[in-house]
């Protein structure tokens, strides 16, 4: 009985997260939110974050195992889904400067934060999560990197606040620099520097639209790439907090002394291989990706519900620096090598 009682429970809260996702995408859906680019998911755990702070309290703690198990195994199913976005037709489709832009992009933005990171003596698993959600794909990035070193959720929110304020600033700021002459790209030259550079999948479609279908075709191509990176960037994260867990046992928040391999990252990389081979109907895909956004969702609103003003006020504005450093780093570099490493191709 008591088994039966704790699985009811769960479910409570699952089914919590569930109609929160559904007020989520009825949000996303309208033509204000639509004109910002926020996807449902950061409309997600920004409902979480306002329960959180409002009918936490007020609900049955027995919910809060369904809330968490949508922060943890809702999550990853819906990081393996997000694989259906992408084939390897869209590495071929936009050739050989791009991949090493995206590739420089990622491993220098990473390394860059986590050093940045500890001038400013912040927490090093904020810090971690904001760099890698800069360097790749922003909220989705921060969700599998969370699930990879296993942080605490209020941490997991702040540094997906970090990447939607920087993603949507990218969002405006890309189309009227370069409308104004300011950025001195051809429109191939400059769909490269937005996707491989802009955080977030939905604010590289927003700006590349602003800057036309030729900037923006090349553009999500470029992101789509890069989202691909998170993979790898999820094995070397899990095989070095692995081995700072066996240098540094006392301290051993973000992992184990095992290397913990994130199944769910491989598991991702397959449905790639699986969707290149364009076996499923374009249907089926299409409520495949919806699925993965709903579920991701769910999870965006469980790590919101766990995040109370409190913890960000705890977590400081260090955060949000870094990700201010990162994003005149992303705009910067990304510039240069568009404008002078692309045409050496």
């Amino acid at each position: 009985m008591q088994i039966s009682e704790q699985r009811s429970s769960m479910l409570h809260g699952i089914l919590l997260m569930a109609l929160f996702a559904c007020a989520a995408f009825y949000i996303g859906d309208m033509d204000f939110v639509k004109s910002l680019s926020l996807s449902p998911m950061i409309v997600g755990i920004i409902l979480g974050m306002l329960y959180a702070n409002s009918l936490r309290n007020h609900l049955p703690e027995t919910w809060t195992p369904g809330i968490a198990f949508c922060s943890k195994r809702i999550l990853r199913l819906g990081i393996i889904l997000y694989g259906f976005r992408l084939t390897f037709q869209d590495i071929t489709a936009v050739g050989l400067p791009a991949v090493c832009i995206d590739a420089i992009v990622v491993t220098a933005t990473i390394l860059i934060g986590i050093g940045v990171g500890r001038l400013l003596k912040m927490d090093r698993g904020i810090a971690l999560l904001a760099s890698v959600g800069s360097a790749i794909c922003g909220a989705a990035a921060i969700l599998g990197t969370e699930s990879a070193i296993k942080v605490k959720p209020y941490k997991t929110a702040v540094a997906v606040a970090t990447v939607v304020i920087f993603g949507t600033l990218a969002m405006f700021v890309y189309p009227m620099l370069y409308k104004a002459g300011v950025f001195e790209l051809t429109p191939g030259e400059m769909g490269i520097f937005t996707g491989s550079t802009v955080h977030e999948v939905a604010h590289v479609v927003g700006a590349g639209n602003a800057m036309g279908k030729e900037v923006s075709d090349s553009a999500i191509i470029v992101k789509m790439i890069r989202v691909m990176m998170l993979v790898p960037v999820l094995l070397v994260i899990s095989w070095d907090v692995a081995r700072q867990a066996r240098r540094h046992p006392e301290n051993d928040e973000m992992g184990r002394g095992k290397i913990q391999i994130p199944w769910f990252a491989l598991l991702f990389l397959a449905v790639i291989c699986f969707n290149s081979l364009n076996l499923l109907p374009e249907g089926v895909v299409s409520f495949i990706n919806t699925l993965c956004t709903f579920l991701l969702t769910m999870a965006m609103t469980a790590l919101g519900a766990e995040t109370s003003i409190e913890k960000f006020k705890k977590a400081g504005a260090k955060p949000f620096a870094l990700a201010a450093i990162l994003f005149v780093w992303l705009i910067g570099a990304g510039y240069l090598m568009a404008k002078y490493l692309v045409p050496l191709f």
